[in-house]
Formats: C-alpha cells, structure tokens, sequence
C-alpha cells in the first residue's frame, strides 16, 4: 500500500463548523453556496475574522433546520472562503473551494452565539499499484463517458478537462461531483480514503445509474413513440372531421360520451354492460370512417336500445279484463276464461313465467285480433310478428357479427321497436313456417317459447343473453298438425272453431256494422241493416267459420251507399234499409245454394263432412258401377290417406256383398268409379271412409241415400267407425247446409257436451259405432237380406240394365217439407 503525498496543512485548534443541506463538497471543489440560517452566518462571520477558513459538513437529514451533532456526518471537508457577498434580503452569498478531507474528532456549541466549533484530524488518501490504477482511472472515465451520453446535462467540457486530469483522486472526485445521486452516495465518496477503493465504488455506482438511464431512455422512447401515433391520429381525425364539416357529412358531437350515457342508464345485465364497455373502447381507438367502427357503432345501438328495465304496468282488475274481452269479441268463452286465469295467478304472484298460448282455428274467427285485445286487458303493449313463409332460422335467432349486414333477429327487432321488457308478442301462422337448407326456424323458436329456457335467450347477433321470461307469447294458427311436436308441446293449445250462424249475426251487428260506418264515413241514420238481411248473407253470399267475407260483403254495401249520397248530393235523402229483397241489388246474386235437405235422394251418392284449414265443409262422394274386369277408378285430387280409405271401403263391401245379394264373382266382372266433386280442390283426410262404403252400398244394394243425411268417421276392415277430429267445425258446415242428422262416431260422443247449444237444437246427432248401424239410418230403406246360397239379386239386374242403356224408373220419394 502507498500513501498518496497530500500537501501539510497546520490546521487551527478549532475552526468554525457551517452545516450543508443537499449537498457534499469535495477538495479542489468552487462551489457557491446561499448561506441563512442564524448559527451559519455567525460561522461565516467567526471565519472571516480569522484566517478565512472553514469546516463544510452535510446534514444527514435536509429538512432539519436547527441540526445537533448527531444529525452531522463525521467526515466533511476544510474549505477556504474565497469570496462573501451580502445580498439585501439578508443572505450572504459565499464562494469557497474545497481544500482537504477531515474527520471531526470533537465538536462544541458555542457559548456566546451557538454557532459549532469543530477540531478536526487530516485524512490521508492511500492507492494500490500504478497499473491498477491505471486500469480502474480507464475503466471510470469510460463509464463516465458513457453516462455523459445518456445524461445529457454534463456540459462537453467537463469531459474535456478529465481526460487531462493524472491524478486518481481528483479525477474521481470530480466526477463525484457531477453525478445526479443521492446524498449517501455523495457522502461515501467523500468517505472512501483509500484511491482503490473510491474509484471501484463509483464504478458500480456508474453502471447502476447507466442502468437505470437505459431503462428511462427505453421508456421515454416507447411513450414518444405512442405518444406520436396518438397525436398523428388524432391530427388525421381532426383533418377528416374538418372535411367531413365541409361536406356536411360529420357526425353529432359527442358521439361517444352519447353512447356512454346510454349504456349507463340502459339497466343491462353486468355481460351485457361489460359486452357494450368492451365494444365502445374498441369505437374510441377507430377511424369514425371505417367500415369496423360502423359495424361496432351499429351493434352498440342494438344493445341499447333493446328493453333491458323497462316494463309496462300490467293490469290485474279481473273486472275490467273481463269487460275488455267483452267489448271486443263474442263468444270465445274458454279464451277469455284463460286469461282470466293468468291474472289472477298474477294478483298472487309478483313474477311470472309467462305463458305461452295457441288459438287455433280456422281464418276470420278473430285470433290476431284476440292477441290484441288480450293486450288492451292485461295493460301490456302489443307487438306481432309474422311466421308465414319464414325458412331461415337466422330471422329468429339473428345473423352472426361476421357477416355483412348482419343484424338481430326479428324478435330483438320487435323488442327494441316496442320498447318494453313485458310485451304480449302474437307470433302469427306458427305453421306456415318452412325448412330449408338455411335451417329450421320451428327449432329456433324452442328457446323462444320454452318456459325453462327463454330467460336466457342468445341472439347470435347481441351475443348475450336476454331474458325473456316475462314476454307473454300468444301464437296462433289454422291447423296444430303442421306445427313440429317439440313446439306444439311448450304451447297451450285452445282451439276456436267458428261461429254458428246466430254467432255471425249478433258480430254483425255489434261489431262489423259499426265498424265498416266508421272506415266509410257512415251515420247511423244514412243505412240500417235488418238481421233478416246479414242473416241472408250469411247463408247464400259466404260459407266460411269465421266472419271475414262476412265483412267485405257489408264494406261492400257500406261503399255502395256512399256513392249514392254523394252522387245525389243537395237531394232530400231518406235512410236506406237493407233487407233480404235488395241484396241482389247491392252485392250481387246468391252465391251459394242453402238447405241442400230439399234435393232429392240419389243412389250411389253420399254426403260426408270434411274439415279443411278454413272452417267445415260438406263433401259428396259418388259411386258408378259398369261392366269391366274389376278395376277401380279414383278421381277427385284426392290424397294418399283418402286413397286408402276407398281401399278399406271397397274391402268392407265386399266383406258383405252375399248380404247385398252379390255373388264373389261380380267384382270381378264390374269396374268401379268413386269421384269427388271440385276435382281442382286438393282433399285428403282420414274422415270419409263411412261416406265411401255408404255410397258403394247405396249403388249396389240400389237404394238411395238420405239427402238431408251426413257423416263422418273412418272404419276399420271389419265395419268399426273410428273417431275423428274438428267434430264442431263439421257440425258447423251441416248446420249451414242445410243437414238435419249426423252421424258421428260413437266414441265422439262425449265431445258433443263441448258443442254450443243452438247447434245441438237444430240438428239430430246419431253416434254410431258399426258399419250396419250406419246404413239403417243413411239409407232410404233397410238392405234386402239374401240367403248366402242366392247367386242373383234385384239390384244385379237393375244395375246391368242401367249398364246397356235401359231407362228405370226412379224410386219414389215423398215430398219433404
């Protein structure tokens, strides 16, 4: 170890001692410093009038403002005062340089002005070997330069004036001296004596703080970096909207914090507010003329706008519920008790599932306008939507975001536009819906109408759930058999079957009447209708369940009469009165021919009753007989299943053709042509086998069958009459045409105590179980019984007879009255 050769200073006894804040002196070091505290005046004052001479140590805490000897570190330095300036705010201004290190031995407080008195011991700077040194004087200044660099606020002629410096110690003080390091760090270069020593430590204090430097630099540059495609966008967006300005295209202001508000008080669910967050943060970072931003923009507005809190007051007054349906329908006496039911489970209930209903029934009985009333009953806002001719599944569960022009399904679109959480949806003609390659839309609509399920309905388009739970679903239809059994099993089914003839006259005249006056501009005293005249109507301008053409025929009157007080205009008018004599006038001629009782019985000819999408409907079916080789002929348009039951018929006679007086041999030798009239109408239906085997026994037995007669059922092989469905409707079409007795099967008999009184009243009702029954009753006479052995019988002969031309006398009939 080497002493390094320091210059013999004779130190004074004791030296005045000026306490330093934020700051460590080393030797060979100008500094001006601010001096203002009370004791470090007076030691300013004590050291000028001595030999300019002074002892600079750092306080260990800068904010203590009145520092003991144990808030001093113990090595500080001696400094001479090279000049002092007293400024006018009373600090003095002091110019010293640092001369040496010394270590405090001991320290006094002055008695007279409390001003520290310190004396002090020379420390004495020690180094290794010169090449060390050498080595370790490189590798500080390197360093150093490299600090400088990163730095950027060490003046280049500092760097200048070290690489010209050759001793170790003063370069690596003076570095020391331009490092922006804490105190400490200061303060433990002033402490190391030893060269070696000093300089290691500032090296590691040099990589540490380059380091950092590095870290700063990186950062800086990735937040300049950010910082100048931010501004670079911002300064293009601000372009775009100024040109958008000019060409009057620019959006409304505030377009963000707009759609920020309304997703705050749109009350969605925490997925669907976080979905819309999300989405509008995305919105914020694009180009407002993007086709993404429109996409994103496009699906935030379907999020708010769709009805996530608000709810109609619903109505639970069982009273005025009732009055409502009242006013607005008669009859439908099982509709109106249902829903009579669900509000007063909804008087004890707060929440409810809602229910899901069907009507089902014919056109023109009033389901969509039943959906409505129910509305207008239970304070809830009415919204329809269409099923008819609906084949893509995506109109009810909504198109994927990656598609172009994707947008939510009919059902969210219904929902926004109505605006409520609580609506009554009328999904119309739920079997009229299709399935193709683009999916199948009845199993879309599961979730929708599963109680269990459609509190969380998915749109693919909103991409979050909706609660559906609280819609009330009433869906209607003309026929249950088209709709999927999955769909028809989440549905309560309640069928409305027609009205009988009093029923269309009483609507007439409460409903329709008054409501074509209003659409026309009618009084009530310009035209009255008598009920003898929309009774006529009903009979010979309409054949219908419902009351549709009903309507048109008195819009069509209600027209008729404007133009004749407007053409007569100045004229004194009196009230016209429509009566059953001026119809043909008004609408025309009869278009349909009433009481088919009054013809006249006809062998091979029977009358069977069909149900159709429409309402009932009554069907001849007729049976001709002639010489061939035993083949059968069907014509009519008539369906697979109608086909069978002239198969199953024909069986069934030939089972009792010895009973006729057939012999075996005669089917083979005769061909057979059963033909339904309206062949241009499709007909099928399990229902017309009775009216089949009672038409083929009418032209072989050659007994007419009773025209004020008809039936419906299907049989089995061995004569059962089995039971069928629409038995309202069918007895509705005999009552209009004119029909006195009806056979139905016997097991639906029981369905008779459904059957509306009036009807029941006017018409004679025969259930019947066997095929033998029937025909005692459909014939004109009982069949002549043949032994089994007889081989030909009368109507054998009558029947060739009428095959080669000859006339026969036809059976008489008594008059009917």
């Amino acid at each position: 170890m080497k002493e390094q050769k320091t210059p013999k200073l004779k130190l004074p006894t004791w030296l005045p001692l000026l306490p330093l804040r934020d700051v460590v002196v080393y030797p060979h070091m100008i500094i001006p410093l601010f001096v203002g505290r009370e004791k470090s005046v007076r030691a300013l004052d004590k050291a000028m009038n001595n030999n300019k001479q002074i002892v600079l140590v750092t306080q260990k805490q800068a904010s203590e403002n009145d520092p003991g000897a144990k808030d001093l570190y113990s090595i500080g330095i001696l400094a001479n005062i090279l000049q002092l300036l007293k400024l006018p705010d009373g600090t003095i201004k002091v110019l010293i340089e640092g001369v040496q290190r010394v270590q405090i031995a001991h320290l006094i407080e002055d008695e007279n002005d409390g001003h520290f008195s310190v004396q002090t011991q020379a420390l004495k700077e020690t180094q290794a070997d010169e090449r060390e040194m050498e080595a370790l004087m490189r590798s500080l200044v390197g360093q150093f330069d490299q600090y400088a660099k990163l730095h950027k606020k060490i003046p280049p002629e500092v760097l200048s004036s070290l690489s010209g410096t050759d001793d170790p110690g003063r370069l690596a003080d003076a570095i020391a001296a331009h490092l922006a390091v804490k105190i400490e760090n200061k303060q433990a270069v002033l402490e190391h004596v030893n060269l070696n020593a000093r300089i290691e430590y500032l090296i590691k204090l040099l990589e540490s703080e380059i380091e950092a430097l590095q870290i700063e630099k990186r950062i800086r540059g990735r937040v300049k970096s950010q910082m100048e495609k931010s501004q670079r966008e911002y300064y293009l967006n601000e372009q775009m909207k100024a040109i958008q300005r000019e060409l009057g295209e620019s959006d409304a202001p505030g377009e963000i914090e707009e759609l920020e508000e309304k997703i705050k008080k749109a009350g969605m669910s925490k997925e669907a507010k976080k979905k819309a967050t999300s989405e509008l943060n995305k919105l914020k970072m694009m180009s407002p003329m993007s086709a993404e931003a429109t996409v994103v923009r496009n699906y935030i507005d379907w999020l708010v706008n769709v009805p996530w809190k608000q709810r109609s007051k619903t109505c639970n007054d069982l009273a005025q519920a009732e009055k409502v349906l009242e006013e607005d329908h008669y009859g439908l006496e099982k509709v109106k008790e249902r829903i009579l039911e669900h509000l007063a489970v909804q008087q004890r209930i707060r929440k409810m599932k809602g229910p899901i209903l069907c009507l089902v029934g014919p056109p023109g009985v009033g389901k969509t306008s039943l959906g409505r009333s129910i509305a207008r009953a239970t304070g809830r806002e009415f919204v329809r939507m269409s099923l008819g001719g609906v084949r893509d599944e995506a109109e009810i569960c909504g198109h994927r975001r990656t598609y172009i022009g994707s947008l939510p399904g009919k059902l969210i679109q219904c929902m926004a536009k109505v605006g409520k959480k609580n609506p009554l949806f009328l999904l119309d003609e739920v079997d009229k819906m299709t399935t193709d390659f683009r999916g199948d839309p009845a199993s879309a609509l599961l979730e929708v109408l599963d109680p269990e399920q459609n509190h969380a309905f998915n749109d693919h388009y909103l991409e979050v759930d909706y609660d559906l739970s609280e819609v009330m679903f009433v869906t209607t239809a003309n026929n249950s058999i088209h709709i999927p059994l999955p769909l028809l099993d989440r549905m309560e089914v309640i069928r409305l079957s027609g009205y009988t003839e009093e029923e269309k006259v009483h609507i007439a005249l409460k409903y329709l009447i008054p409501k074509q006056f209003q659409a026309n501009g009618l009084k009530g005293k310009e035209l009255s209708f008598r009920g003898a005249a929309i009774r006529d109507i009903v009979r010979h301008y309409t054949r219908e369940a419902g009351v549709r053409n009903l309507e048109r025929e008195i819009a069509k009157i209600c027209r008729k009469t404007v133009k004749h007080i407007l053409s007569r205009k100045g004229r004194a008018q009196a009230a016209r009165t429509v009566t059953p004599r001026r119809l043909e006038s008004l609408i025309g001629i009869q278009r349909f021919r009433y009481g088919r009782a009054e013809e006249q019985d006809r062998i091979g000819q029977a009358t069977g009753l069909a149900w159709t999408e429409v309402g009932g409907d009554l069907l001849t079916i007729e049976v001709a007989v002639v010489p061939g080789k035993g083949k059968a002929a069907q014509t009519g348009k008539l369906g697979d299943v109608m086909k069978e039951s002239i198969q199953a018929a024909m069986t069934v006679v030939r089972g009792r053709s010895e009973t006729i007086g057939l012999d075996a041999e005669f089917f083979q030798a005769h061909d057979f042509h059963i033909h339904v009239p309206e062949g241009a109408i499709p007909k099928d239906g399990p229902s017309a086998g009775v009216a089949m085997v009672t038409a083929l026994v009418s032209v072989l037995a050659n007994i007419p069958v009773r025209a004020n007669v008809a039936m419906t059922g299907e049989i089995t092989l061995r004569g059962e009459i089995l039971p069928i469905g629409g038995l309202k409707e069918k007895l509705l079409a005999a009552l209009r045409g004119g029909i006195d007795t009806v056979i139905i099967p016997k097991e639906n008999e029981r369905e008779l105590a459904e059957i509306p009184k009036n009807i029941l009243q006017n018409l004679d009702i025969r259930p019947l179980r066997w095929i033998d029954e029937l025909l005692e009753v459909a014939l004109q006479r009982p069949i002549r019984l043949y032994p089994p052995g007889k081989k030909r019988g009368k109507s054998l002969e009558m029947i060739e007879a009428a095959a080669s031309g000859q006339k026969e006398k036809p059976p008489h009939t008594p008059p009917r009255h």
